[in-house]
């Protein structure tokens, strides 16, 4: 008897190598297609199908996103393509081929209003365009009536691609001394959890409960982004002196919210998940890197 498929797009960003990791690491009940933009561009409505046809995957993990935050303001056109149109494209095939769309989403979607965690009920405002196209990928996502979830999630890294850690360990050597935003409050959150997560939910037994959902998941903990570079150079054991900055003092040109951290209660609830500390995780992710384990 052949197994499910689950077809991963974005295959070589974060959370595609570590789906990869993983599935290499636990062969299981499921079997694997792992989807490199070079292999399969979204946006592209005959490389889908192409795919879809010959593969047939019961899940479709889209790990592909435009994510340069800065670069989307200008690069619309593009940002819009991948995040929000080809969002549309898969599931139109996930509706042909009767394939649940797990879909990851961010917390750029939030302006960053509140005091407290967001829940995935509130109110969505973007504060740029990256997060905007995100937000409509969400929305045509949920107009297509397929059985789908979509995960946000927050400041992701990994020992794979470019990410806040790697960025850190390189001006560490380099200089010494960095200076960090320490007003953008959130989670950082380890792609090997998020990954994890979602076969977790892949696995969940559905028979029983609707499968269709918003949730949001990182690490648990509270971090400014001068907190989270503090802790990976303790960690990495390596002498940088971090100096705390204003967000006014680093002008960006995408705006970024203030405050976006993630209540991950609904997923724990549904699920059943345990969700490590992002302490713990950073720790764990420096060890695989300063090892050289990946």
């Amino acid at each position: 008897m052949n197994k499910p498929i689950i077809l991963v797009t974005g295959a070589n960003g974060q959370l595609g190598c570590t789906l990869q990791q993983i599935a290499a690491q636990c062969p299981g009940a499921f079997e694997w297609v792992f989807a490199s933009y070079q292999a399969l561009d979204i946006t592209k409505v005959e490389q889908i199908e192409l795919y879809f046809e010959r593969h047939r995957p019961l899940w479709c993990i889209n790990a592909a996103a435009y994510t340069a935050v800065d670069k989307a303001e200008t690069e619309r056109q593009r940002a819009q393509a991948v995040n929000t149109e080809a969002v549309g494209l898969l599931a139109q095939a996930c509706q042909r081929y009767q394939t649940t769309l797990l879909h990851i989403s961010t917390d750029f979607v939030f302006d960053g209003s509140k005091s407290v965690p967001f829940k995935e009920e509130d109110a969505a405002h973007p504060l740029n365009y990256y997060g905007l196209t995100k937000l409509k990928g969400e929305e045509l996502l949920q107009r297509m009536g397929i059985p789908f979830v979509i995960v946000r999630t927050s400041w992701l890294y990994s020992p794979y691609g470019n990410n806040f850690v790697k960025t850190m360990l390189r001006l560490g050597k380099e200089r010494g001394k960095v200076s960090v935003v320490d007003d953008q409050i959130g989670t950082p959150t380890f792609a090997e959890d998020l990954a994890r997560a979602l076969v977790h939910i892949i696995q969940h037994d559905h028979s029983r409960q609707p499968l269709h959902g918003i949730y949001h998941y990182s690490n648990e903990g509270v971090a400014s982004w001068y907190d989270f570079a503090h802790a990976i150079f303790e960690y990495a054991a390596m002498k940088v002196q971090v100096i705390p900055i204003p967000t006014s003092a680093y002008p960006t040109a995408a705006k970024r919210p203030c405050f976006s951290l993630l209540s991950k209660s609904k997923i724990k609830e549904k699920f059943g998940l345990e969700i490590s500390h992002w302490r713990q995780s950073l720790q764990r992710c420096l060890g695989m890197m300063l090892s050289n384990q990946v």
